[in-house]
């Protein structure tokens, strides 16, 4: 497939998890990728791992800086000079109940899962294509709460709404914005979260196909979202999650 032949495509928190895997699934399609992350030497095994050659930039930075954000689209500018499509997928995750939460817990997790995606769109936007498209990375966690994660899944639910109202706000140049809704994903973050086979198995009965989802699983509906078969689709969000928000499983 060459759905992005020609394109280049920026994805922060593309170390690892979803944002590698969709760099990957973008690269067989054609397209360049930026790759962010905090991480350089993480970054720098993505690279290798992806062994796309110049196809592939990494850079360093921290997206609840928007100086690092203002390094990112310089460096972006020099390589590529324009942008087809933004993948704000970084996030950190926080499980605590609320009484345990710290002020420093607080300005970590809603300076890179909110404000970090916020200024990723708006850094990106000088340097976006007519016709581009953004999409951002929620979680379920804006469908169904969890006792520990009031604040990660309140930066979630700010993320989700962001597209309502940047879609037509960008509309007059053509730009799309949509979210993408993950489920239980296997990914080092997940991890953390469920690091036992007890802890995995639990929130793998949650879902009605029984299965946990994979990396790529959410790479194949993001693609989509960021290419021109979804010329007609923004502002919405695209749930993938086997069925766990919707479904009881039988």
């Amino acid at each position: 497939m060459t759905d992005f032949q020609g394109k280049n495509v920026l994805i922060t928190g593309g170390g690892s998890g979803i944002g590698l895997s969709t760099a990957r699934r973008l690269l067989d399609d054609g397209a360049q990728v930026a790759l962010v992350g905090r991480g350089a030497d993480r970054l720098a095994a993505a690279a290798k791992e992806l062994d796309a050659g110049e196809r592939v930039l990494t850079v360093s930075a921290d997206v609840s800086r928007t100086a690092d954000l203002d390094t990112v689209a310089a460096r972006v500018k020099e390589r590529f000079g324009v942008l087809h499509g933004v993948f704000a997928n970084a996030g950190i995750s926080l499980n605590a109940r609320t009484g345990d939460v710290t002020e420093e817990d607080f300005d970590a997790v809603v300076g890179t899962n909110f404000k970090g995606v916020f200024f990723t769109v708006q850094k990106a936007l000088p340097l976006l294509a007519d016709g581009a498209s953004i999409v951002l990375n929620a979680s379920w966690l804006v469908h169904r709460g969890m006792g520990p994660g009031s604040v990660y899944a309140a930066t979630k639910a700010a993320v989700l709404n962001l597209p309502r109202s940047l879609a037509p706000d960008l509309a007059g140049r053509g730009i799309r914005v949509n979210a993408i809704t993950p489920g239980h994903i296997r990914t080092e973050m997940f991890d953390t979260v469920a690091p036992v086979d007890e802890v995995r198995e639990f929130f793998r009965g949650q879902v009605a196909l029984g299965r946990l989802g994979a990396p790529g699983d959410v790479a194949d509906a993001v693609a989509f979202l960021l290419s021109a078969r979804s010329s007609y689709i923004t502002g919405q969000e695209l749930v993938v999650d086997g069925g766990l928000v919707g479904s009881v499983p039988g």
